[in-house]
């Protein structure tokens, strides 16, 4: 019996050394493990910043190269007739999009939803003022009823409403 206390003597304290060194250093590793993933998360937010401020200029660019005005003038070229311009507005229109493709990786689901609704009302601007003039038509018939379609919507052109929602996104980021 002796025996067993001294050993229970023993065993007690070492027990309780063990328990708080345990305790102790599991607490450390745990807080170090916080650490380590608060650094990287902090290089990794270093990195991808600059990178989203980009993506977020280059669909704002798009935005403003779809825009039915700028992009008449850009892609109206003497010579060509209302055909010749709806489809080179259409392909114009879709090769930005294309180009900017990667930068939905940046955006909210809701901006890139808008970005490609942009870009599909553009064309069917485009389309729709294309079918109230004759094909072989001079180009600037075809400029000229996009714009008086455009001027007279009453709201806001999609790509204005998308560049709103995307500068709103910026401010709510930054």
């Amino acid at each position: 019996m002796t025996t067993f206390l001294e050993l229970l003597k023993i065993i007690i304290p070492a027990g309780a050394v063990f328990a708080a060194s345990y305790f102790l250093v599991k607490r450390f590793l745990d807080n170090e493990q916080k650490r380590r993933e608060f650094e990287l998360k902090k290089s990794t937010l270093g990195t991808i910043t600059p990178l989203k401020i980009q993506a977020f200029e280059r669909i704002i660019i798009f935005l403003e190269r779809i825009n039915p005005n700028s992009l008449v003038i850009r892609v109206n070229k003497n010579g060509m007739n209302a055909r010749q311009l709806q489809l080179e507005l259409v392909a114009a229109v879709k090769t930005e999009y294309e180009h900017n493709l990667s930068q939905q990786i940046y955006l909210s689901v809701g901006a890139w939803e808008l970005v490609k609704t942009s870009k599909e009302e553009i064309i069917q601007l485009v389309n729709i003022a294309s079918s109230k003039v004759a094909y072989d038509s001079n180009s600037s018939d075809l400029a000229m009823m996009i714009l008086n379609i455009t001027n007279n919507l009453g709201k806001k052109l999609p790509n204005d409403v998308a560049i709103d929602y995307i500068k709103k996104e910026i401010a709510q980021i930054f």
